[in-house]
């Protein structure tokens, strides 16, 4: 790590003024470890160090697992900087210090970016309330959403209602492994109010190889990031059997209008230029050429829907986890209770196929406008 002012210096009053800035710098806390999670933290590493408003330190949150050597994995990341499990290969940055206890990893943190499996957390927000900084701010690069019986509530608003801190979020064309080895992408920061906070996230995540911009449209980004999952699924069927690029290219049409419309009925206030963002088309294009949801989606139709997804993501994903099954899940609830299920065909048959109750050749049997 970088050393410090105070290293430095054997001047009291030059000391005083480094503590005073020191006061003033932010610090950065990135919950969550898996693929993406550690991605994140090595883009965010490599610009604290260079950036003056920053501490140099990133804290990452990792979910202690013991790995068959016997060793504990925030152990290994932090002797041998790298997250042998889910990021083999890659060194996130002698600055990144994985923390296996939650509440000290977020206790001094300002900036909060949390990148786990949207599953997680409610339980995850649950654990830190009222233990964090008064002034802390939050970004969210989880796809999914929560059902609950008031309707479906976004991640960022979970973490917002939850934690009482405002929430950004940031979604893109964002293959995780790709980044990792500095190959160019981009990604889109959705944010409500506040342009400030959000060109401090750019500033914190953008570099030559990761170019990020701001759009004011949480919703809109936030549901680009979460819906395209589903429509992967759609594309990973038509990979599985065969159907070729024709059928692909109008699943992606048909899911991407898809996407829209649901985004626009559940928040108004959704524009229409987010779709043509990296967080919409791009990301959508990425998503369903080489995602993991592909992926596991190719093989459960190549088995004719007779292995499960769990059984797939198991042996597929070395403990990562697909997050459009479940996100499948949630919006059809969502569809159901709002009577919107023949509006959205695409949507609905990739749930069925999900579950069982459809074949895999049902994605074009069934989508068709």
């Amino acid at each position: 790590m970088a050393p410090s002012l105070e290293d430095t210096t054997t001047d009291t009053s030059a000391a005083g003024v480094d503590d005073e800035l020191a006061a003033v710098k932010s610090r950065v806390t990135v919950v969550g470890s898996g693929n993406w999670g550690s991605v994140a933290s090595k883009l965010i590493a490599s610009n604290t160090l260079n950036l003056h408003s920053f501490h140099d330190e990133v804290r990452m949150w990792v979910f202690e697992e013991i790995l068959p050597t016997g060793e504990k994995l925030s152990e290994i990341i932090n002797r041998t900087n790298e997250n042998v499990k889910y990021l083999p290969g890659i060194k996130l940055g002698k600055n990144v210090v994985a923390d296996p206890d939650l509440e000290n990893a977020v206790r001094d943190a300002n900036m909060l970016v949390f990148v786990t499996p949207h599953q997680f957390m409610e339980g995850i927000c649950k654990r830190i309330v009222g233990k964090i900084r008064n002034d802390a701010e939050a970004i969210s690069l989880i796809k999914g959403m929560e059902v609950k019986k008031e309707g479906p509530c976004m991640i960022s608003s979970l973490i917002s209602d939850q934690l009482g801190i405002n929430c950004c979020v940031l979604m893109g064309a964002n293959i995780a492994n790709e980044i990792a080895v500095e190959k160019f992408s981009e990604a889109t920061v959705g944010y409500r109010k506040n342009k400030e906070m959000a060109d401090k996230w750019v500033q914190l995540f953008n570099t030559s190889y990761f170019m990020v911009s701001a759009v004011q449209d949480v919703e809109g980004v936030e549901l680009c990031g979460t819906l395209k999952n589903v429509v992967a699924i759609a594309a990973g069927f038509v990979d599985g059997l065969d159907m070729g690029n024709n059928t692909k290219a109008a699943i992606m049409r048909i899911g991407l209008r898809e996407m829209k419309a649901f985004s626009k009925l559940l928040f108004p206030s959704v524009k229409d230029t987010t779709f043509f963002e990296s967080c919409g088309v791009a990301d959508l294009i990425t998503t369903c050429l080489g995602g993991r949801n592909r992926k596991c989606a190719e093989a459960f139709a190549r088995n004719g829907g007779k292995r499960s997804f769990d059984e797939l993501e198991a042996e597929m994903l070395q403990g990562q986890k697909l997050q459009g099954v479940s996100t499948a899940k949630e919006l059809y609830e969502v569809l159901s209770h709002q009577g919107w299920l023949e509006r959205f065909p695409l949507f609905s048959t990739v749930h069925k196929i999900c579950i069982g109750h459809l074949p895999p050749a049902a994605i074009v049997e069934y989508t068709k406008p």
